[in-house]
């Protein structure tokens, strides 16, 4: 329906706004829609290999240079996050991009540490990894999420052999977890032996999550705050909620109640303690 022009605008002219005196107060709305349509039919034209590219990296151990594939910065969306904050973004798994290994010595370690590194770490890295590293090889345009866990795992190996703090060990098998689970979200239908491959997969995960719950309680009277770029209570929230994935429902009824107790907590954290809580007590009937 379009409205009723006459003289709705009138005098705007003389505030330098007379261009908008031909505006339709009740746009159509079909045509709102078409270009709704059109925006999405955009989006849908869009590859995973257009959001990302080849960015050169200088190896804090070994000193070379090399590239490995990023996304893009600004041209992914969140669209959403599971329970234990694994983000999912449009388009593409930004996770698969997140660690960065060097080609040349097997250096490998999650972006916001990989430039971390002292003398002695780097030695040790030199004298337990590069020594035996045959390198990496991906010939395609993307990363796959089995080059990806590959990448992570190879991270976490440098994590035990530098010594690294227990949080970042933490932070790296929580995030392999990540990619395991979005690897079996994406398996095609046809995959042979779905099942088994999904059932396998699901133990790995696991395998991780434990691993991670278990580091983040080792860093949490050691390490300070932010960890892992999170907040004391979003990393109680976290441990809370890695307890419940793996059936420590006591453990987690704890960690929830300490966010839920905290003054410092804010309204988004509170609401997805109150929510865990819910699906704790629910879990334990």
């Amino acid at each position: 329906m379009r409205g009723i022009m006459g003289n709705l605008f009138s005098g705007l002219a003389a505030l330098g706004l007379g261009k908008l005196s031909n505006m339709d107060v009740y746009e159509n709305e079909d045509k709102k829609e078409e270009k709704k349509d059109a925006d999405v039919e955009k989006a849908a034209e869009v590859s995973e290999a257009d959001l990302i590219f080849d960015k050169t990296y200088d190896c804090p151990v070994c000193g070379g240079k090399f590239k490995a594939k990023t996304v893009k910065t600004g041209k992914v969306k969140l669209i959403a996050a599971d329970s234990d904050l694994r983000p999912k973004y449009q388009l593409v798994d930004s996770l698969k991009y997140d660690v960065i290994a060097c080609t040349y010595c097997g250096y490998a370690a999650l972006n916001r540490y990989f430039n971390y590194m002292t003398s002695t770490q780097a030695r040790m890295i030199k004298q337990n990894i590069s020594e035996n590293f045959n390198g990496l090889t991906s010939d395609g345009d993307i990363v796959t999420y089995d080059e990806a866990i590959t990448k992570h795992k190879l991270a976490l190996a440098n994590t035990v052999v530098k010594h690294a703090k227990a949080s970042e060990k933490a932070y790296t098998c929580l995030k392999t977890a990540w990619l395991l689970r979005g690897k079996a979200e994406t398996l095609p239908a046809d995959t042979k032996d779905i099942d088994k491959e999904l059932e396998e997969l699901a133990k790995e995960e696991r395998e991780f999550l434990e691993n991670a719950y278990n580091g983040f309680l080792e860093a949490f009277p050691k390490e300070m705050f932010p960890m892992c770029g999170m907040d004391e209570n979003t990393v109680c929230y976290l441990v809370a909620e890695l307890a419940r994935r793996i059936g420590k429902y006591e453990d987690a009824s704890r960690w929830v109640a300490r966010v839920l107790a905290s003054r410092n907590a804010n309204d988004r954290i509170k609401e997805k303690s109150r929510e865990l809580k819910e699906r704790i007590t629910e879990e334990m009937k």
